[in-house]
């Protein structure tokens, strides 16, 4: 037998199970007590050629493909499983499936004679042969001369439940554990307890895993009435998986109107109170001439907007619709690019040889050792936002934390995600008014290097980089710059300027827009903009023109 930490994964499944098994005990079936019971019985080889199984692409396999030092005698190792049926060899095989488990010289000579040769591609091979094998059969059948089993996993979506409790998603995979053991991954130690778990019943995960399939056949194209009703049996009490069933009804109604099903586009939104619904039935409304109920809803939504995005969608769609009730909209809303004519800087470079990015052509154009220049987009606010408010964003809120592998708490797109921890949030912004913030983000990023957050950007964020950033931001800014984040955590963390300019002798600094030749400024670039200017931040936008090319109209830039 091979040492202990060749069965890292082994070991770590039975962590994860142990785990589930503790938390989760109340809310498992019968199929699922059992596979606890019956997986502990197993040889061990058994029990690491099953997990190895799950950790790899299925639900079928070749004998012969399961190589590991460590499970020396693999069939000897599969006959526990297949006494147990998790896994079958006799179990119906489509010919995709056997597609997937072969190479293209293998399948010429399973299917030699059929009206397939060595020049198709396999995809071409399996276009040809699909009219005529289009039935399932075992293995065995397919390949009568290989004395080789083929064995499918039966118990893959038991254990991809497990997968969905243990990590409340699906987007997280056992390998997680590995990359936390090498150090590779590293995550912040959140004391919860027992209550603190994603499901708090049984149709919880039911629900979840509902709208995930739902997701999936919508990507495949599945019609959008039948998704919609699945995704309208799946109302819970649990916020944040409503959160997770909103965004797939946002998704159904944007599938219904690419579709130009206004209708059910309607329907879908009426029902949908993820953020961006509202603005998207304005539009639908406007689709099928309800022009009176458009601007009605537009009016709503101008007078109480749920963000600085709907706000500014909002102040484009008015003067249209009132154009349209006869209302006299005035002229055409002009784009909300800021009009301060200093705001804006031409610069004519040569053009590079490589066509680097042009954010590090200006970088690299405008940076000395007196005034050093930093590609940084969302990395600096974000970051220096993250490590001075640590505290509160990994605060052991119910709901937030469910395992040792979050790099965030879980409620960091809901609505009270800022007002749950409201006296957190003052508690560490108020360091910018006692000037104790220098020392606390210093020490926070010595202390946490490293560990994972949704905000942190360790790569960009170096020593010099925070040096230069605490000695020339000043803390009127940064709570400027903080406080317009917790307006809207998820929204506004993008569509920072690209470039932080810094004058450490004068101890100043300016952030900088770079728009290419054709670029166009985005909308939440343009709200950043504005708020800069308009709370007397220093913030302009370049305009970079290459001199072997003519220079762009201001209207085209």
């Amino acid at each position: 037998m091979f040492p202990a930490h060749r069965y890292y994964y082994l070991q770590n499944f039975q962590r994860a199970l142990a785990w589930i098994s503790e938390r989760y005990g109340d809310l498992l079936g019968e199929a699922e007590q059992q596979f606890l019971v019956r997986f502990a019985q197993l040889p061990k080889l058994s029990q690491a050629l099953m997990v190895r199984m799950l950790m790899r692409r299925g639900p079928w396999f070749r004998a012969s493909k399961l190589v590991y030092e460590e499970i020396p005698a693999t069939t000897e190792a599969a006959a526990p499983l297949l006494q147990l049926g998790w896994l079958d060899p006799q179990h119906g095989l489509g010919l995709d499936e056997l597609f997937a488990l072969h190479t293209k010289p293998e399948l010429l000579q399973l299917f030699a004679g059929a009206p397939v040769h060595a020049g198709m591609r396999k995809a071409q091979m399996l276009q040809a042969l699909r009219a005529g094998y289009d039935f399932q059969q075992p293995y065995a059948r397919w390949n009568p001369q290989s004395q080789e089993p083929a064995w499918r996993v039966m118990v893959g979506d038991l254990c991809e439940r497990f997968r969905l409790m243990f990590f409340g998603n699906l987007y997280q995979d056992w390998s997680e554990f590995v990359l936390a053991d090498l150090g590779i991954f590293k995550y912040e130690t959140v004391p919860f307890d027992a209550a603190s778990r994603a499901f708090q019943s049984r149709s919880d995960v039911d629900c979840y895993l509902a709208l995930q399939a739902c997701r999936q056949a919508l990507d495949e194209g599945e019609q959008t009435v039948v998704l919609l009703q699945a995704a309208a049996q799946c109302v819970t009490a649990n916020p944040w998986l409503e959160r997770r069933r909103g965004k797939v009804l946002l998704c159904i109604g944007q599938a219904c109107e690419r579709a130009r099903d206004w209708q059910h586009a309607e329907q879908v939104y009426l029902q949908c109170g993820y953020p961006g619904a509202r603005h998207r039935r304005i539009r639908v409304y406007e689709r099928m001439e309800r022009f009176a109920d458009a601007l009605a809803l537009a009016q709503a939504a101008q007078a109480a907007p749920e963000s600085d995005e709907e706000s500014q969608r909002v102040a484009r769609m008015l003067p249209r619709l009132r154009r349209r009730l006869g209302q006299g909209g005035g002229a055409r809303a002009a784009r909300e690019v800021p009009a301060m004519a200093q705001m804006r800087i031409d610069l004519n470079l040569a053009l590079p040889a490589d066509l680097p990015a042009v954010e590090y052509v200006l970088r690299d154009h405008w940076h000395t050792d007196a005034a050093p220049v930093f590609y940084v987009e969302n990395a600096l606010i974000n970051s220096l936002f993250g490590l001075l408010c640590w505290p509160a964003i990994f605060a052991p809120l119910p709901g937030a934390f469910f395992h040792p592998f979050q790099n965030g708490p879980a409620d960091l797109g809901a609505a009270d995600f800022v007002p749950r921890r409201a006296a957190l949030f003052d508690a560490c912004l108020a360091r910018l008014d006692d000037g104790s913030y220098r020392d606390f983000i210093r020490q926070r990023h010595a202390d946490k290097q490293g560990v994972q957050s949704p905000f942190v950007f360790w790569g960009v964020l170096t020593e010099p980089l925070l040096s230069l950033a605490l000695d020339c931001i000043p803390a009127a800014h940064l709570k400027l710059f903080f406080k317009r984040l917790l307006r809207n955590v998820q929204a506004n963390r993008t569509g920072l300027p690209d470039l932080v300019r810094f004058w450490p002798a004068e101890r100043r600094y300016a952030l900088v827009e770079v728009k290419a030749p054709g670029d166009k400024l985005q909308d939440n670039q343009i709200r950043w903009l504005q708020y800069c200017s308009e709370h007397g931040i220093p913030v302009s936008v370049c305009h970079v023109h290459w001199r072997d090319r003519p220079a762009m109209t201001e209207a085209a830039a």
